[in-house]
C-alpha cells in the first residue's frame, strides 16, 4: 500500500485474525439480502465494502473459508475466523480480485455510508433501507 494511504484495521472478535484495507482503493459499499448473507451472517443483511485486492493486507492468522454456488453458478466463499466465527470477507468468482469486507470486521466502521442494496426481492419485510440507497431486486448486472 503506498505511503499516505487511507488505513484502516479489522480482524475478527477473538484477535487471531488482523488486516488493513486501504480506504482510498475502496470501489463502493453495499448491503446484500440474499438468504446466504441472512443465513451466514444471522442477520436481515450484510454491510459490506469492495476492497480490491491491492487494497486489502494480511497482517496475522489464516481464515478458513466456506464455498456456496452463487446465482450465476460461480463460487461466492464467506472468510471467517475459525476459532470465534467472526465473519471477514467474501470473494465472489464473477468478481475476481476483489474482497468484499464485513464491516462488522472492522475496528472502525462508522465512516461507511453504503449506496445501495442488493437482493431486496428477498428482504425481510420488517427492514427499511435508508434513503438514497438504491434497492437492487438481485445481483447487479
Amino acid at each position: 500500500m503506498s505511503e499516505g494511504s487511507n488505513l484502516q484495521s479489522g480482524g475478527c472478535l477473538c484477535g487471531a485474525i488482523r488486516f488493513t484495507i486501504d480506504r482510498d482503493a475502496i470501489a463502493g459499499q453495499s448491503h446484500c439480502q440474499c438468504l446466504d448473507c441472512q443465513r451466514a451472517t444471522g442477520s436481515a443483511f450484510a454491510t459490506f465494502c469492495f476492497v480490491p485486492d491491492a487494497g486489502f493486507h494480511a497482517e496475522s492468522g489464516t481464515p478458513k473459508g466456506y464455498t456456496v454456488p452463487g446465482s450465476s453458478g460461480s463460487g461466492v466463499t464467506r472468510y471467517f475466523c475459525a476459532d470465534c466465527g467472526s465473519q471477514l470477507y467474501s470473494e465472489v468468482g464473477v468478481m475476481p480480485g476483489v474482497k468484499f469486507v464485513k464491516s462488522g470486521a472492522l475496528d472502525d466502521a462508522s465512516w461507511m455510508s453504503p449506496q445501495s442494496a442488493f437482493w431486496c426481492d428477498t428482504a425481510q419485510p420488517w427492514v427499511a433501507m435508508p434513503d438514497g440507497v438504491a434497492a437492487i431486486a438481485k445481483n447487479p448486472g
